[in-house]
């Protein structure tokens, strides 16, 4: 199978524990199995958010802080993206591509899907409760009805105690 036929999936990621989980559940299932041929094209993908989202706050003061806390998300997005590569090459997957794009998680997911043109979206599920999920809303619900491809959203066991 030629390069240029394969389907492409992204795969979302930032600094939580579901998204590497979702990596990994993804690696296992779609790649490793497969190396080197997997089916599929990897491009994985971190939306950094902005300094000004990211605090929330405007007026005076606000943009003395701004150079601080985008160096701070640029240092989360190098050990997000590091993570990521170590968890690939772990797995034999080194045909990837990594993309760290500043903005809203939803339309930096729904983008990189057009741009790619990708058959697969996969996002992990942070598991928030209805209230949460109502006040922040749900990257994966968002990107369920906006992506132009099928969005699988993988959620980590719930332990059994």
């Amino acid at each position: 199978m030629a390069t240029s036929e394969k389907s492409v999936m992204v795969v979302a990621i930032d600094d939580s524990e579901h998204s590497f989980y979702a990596l990994d559940w993804t690696l296992d299932h779609f790649f490793t199995p497969f190396v080197p041929n997997s089916p599929y094209k990897l491009v994985i993908v971190h939306a950094k958010p902005t300094p000004a989202s990211a605090i929330g706050l405007a007026g005076p003061g606000a943009a003395d802080v701004l150079p601080y806390v985008d160096a701070d998300l640029k240092k989360i997005a190098a050990r997000v993206v590091e993570k990521a590569k170590e968890i690939c090459h772990v797995k034999l997957v080194n045909d990837v591509i990594m993309e760290v794009v500043e903005g809203d998680a939803r339309n930096v997911l729904c983008e990189a899907v057009e741009k790619h043109h990708a058959t697969l979206l996969v996002v992990g599920s942070h598991g928030y409760g209805a209230i949460k999920r109502a006040v922040l809303g749900s990257v994966s619900d968002y990107c369920a009805h906006h992506a132009h491809c099928s969005v699988m959203i993988v959620k980590r066991p719930k332990i059994k105690h």
